[in-house]
């Protein structure tokens, strides 16, 4: 009876977890699948746990075993399963596409402005507009896919000097004005605002995020 106990709980705590890390988003796993993170903290905590219990150590033995077989069957439904692994893993997201930046893609994917343009210089991307198309994938890593006349030639092949690049600043970011980052550039709101209506816009709340490089180019993605 106590064993029965023991399985049962094992797989309710195994649902929750799975639950939970779902809601968290891809951002808690990255690298991982959602079962491997699961599994992982889970094990090790048992572990320590049977390290500890001297009385009854057969109790979180098969804690351990059941989480080990629910892992492994996960494994093996979605590799003989394919369209098992959406409901497993997760899909991966559009985030950026031919110069459209979808807003409601980032919150499915739990994904903040700032940690996209973070991960997208990580990559060595400071301006958004040498991206094609950026795609949050569901271990929680950004690919992506550059521009085709901006992909990067080695200037040494072309004996040129191009003049460094300096990074791009945010300067509108979830329709509001980030006013440091545009004295920072030399800029001004009556600036701002001209460019704005150069565009197409009646004012900064209609943009999701603006961005601008050293040669006060603008670009600006408006609310999808």
């Amino acid at each position: 009876m106590e064993i029965t106990r023991v399985i049962l709980t094992s797989l309710l705590s195994a649902a929750v977890l799975f639950i939970i890390a779902k809601i968290l988003g891809h951002k808690q796993v990255a690298q991982l699948d959602f079962f491997d993170y699961i599994t992982g903290i889970t094990i090790g905590s048992i572990a320590a746990e049977l390290a500890t219990e001297l009385e009854e150590p057969l109790k979180p033995l098969t804690a351990m075993l059941v989480y080990g077989t629910v892992a492994i069957t996960l494994s093996v439904v979605s590799s003989k399963l394919p369209r098992t692994r959406k409901y497993i893993n997760g899909t991966p997201t559009i985030i950026l596409d031919n110069g459209r930046l979808y807003r409601d893609n980032m919150k499915k994917a739990k994904l903040e402005l700032s940690e996209f343009m973070m991960m997208c210089r990580q990559l060595g991307y400071f301006n958004l507009s040498d991206i094609q198309t950026a795609v949050f994938e569901y271990n929680g890593r950004l690919s992506v896919l550059p521009v085709s006349g901006r992909r990067p030639v080695n200037p040494d092949d072309m004996h040129l000097s191009p003049p460094p690049e300096t990074i791009c600043a945010e300067v509108i970011m979830d329709g509001r004005i980030m006013g440091e980052n545009l004295r920072r550039m030399g800029l001004d709101d009556r600036w701002l605002s001209r460019q704005l209506r150069e565009q197409g816009f009646r004012n900064a709340g209609e943009v999701y995020l603006g961005v601008c490089d050293r040669n006060h180019q603008l670009t600006l993605f408006k609310y999808e």
